[in-house]
């Protein structure tokens, strides 16, 4: 909120909205799918570490060298305890629809379709299907997708933030050297986590928004 001097009515009407979805009961047939993305820089030890041990954290020479980057693009139900990620080499248009091409025809197809909660990126549109796919293709997909964007500035109120950085702290927040392990290792944690179901406990309400920040609110 410190960046902002007033919120007007097109930041309420998007805060309200999310915050109204999240209000919501758990649907299984018209999921709220949270969507984001991590940019990671891929960092190879110029030296072997010495590893974990019982006492002791693992411990790492303080020169390194860069292979790249990657993207992880990371998609969280959080009332029903699920998540999806992909690791990829760019964050395109292209990376994007085809995401959450899996989302929908791999990992909802049993859904009408899906609420999808993102922010205002340049690729998160419709434009990236009929730029991936065929007109006909790119249709079927954008059938089954209800887009609902935060207010800009306010991505905060993307509840997968919150996942991304659960990501970080368990897996992702360290070297790693090339995009293959990362690939792996961000699989590995994402299988441990829907095994587990674990949620995400949401507890911003209008109700919250409104005593917290109507002082910044435009006429």
């Amino acid at each position: 909120m410190w960046c902002i001097q007033t919120i007007d009515s097109e930041f309420r009407k998007r805060m309200y909205d999310v915050l109204d979805l999240y209000e919501e009961d758990y649907d299984p047939k018209k999921p709220i799918v949270c969507l984001d993305e991590k940019p990671k820089q891929l960092l190879r030890d110029k030296r072997k570490s010495i590893p974990i041990k019982p006492g002791s954290s693992e411990k790492y020479d303080y020169e390194y060298i860069r292979n790249g980057t990657a993207n992880i693009f990371v998609a969280v139900e959080f009332k029903a305890g699920k998540r999806v990620t992909q690791v990829t080499k760019r964050r395109t248009r292209i990376d994007f629809a085809e995401f959450m091409k899996i989302l929908i025809i791999e990992k909802y197809s049993d859904a009408e379709f899906i609420r999808l909660i993102t922010d205002n990126l340049n690729i998160h549109n419709e434009k990236s299907f009929y730029e991936a796919f065929s007109e006909d293709e790119a249709k079927k997909i954008l059938d089954k997708i209800e887009f609902h964007y935060t207010p800009k500035h306010a991505s905060w109120l993307n509840a997968a933030e919150i996942e991304i950085n659960v990501m970080d702290i368990e897996c992702t927040d360290r070297r790693i050297g090339d995009i293959e392990i990362l690939t792996h290792e961000v699989g590995a944690w994402e299988k441990k986590r829907n095994e587990l179901e674990k949620r995400i406990e949401w507890k911003f309400s209008r109700k919250n928004a409104d005593e917290k920040m109507s002082k910044y609110y435009a006429q």
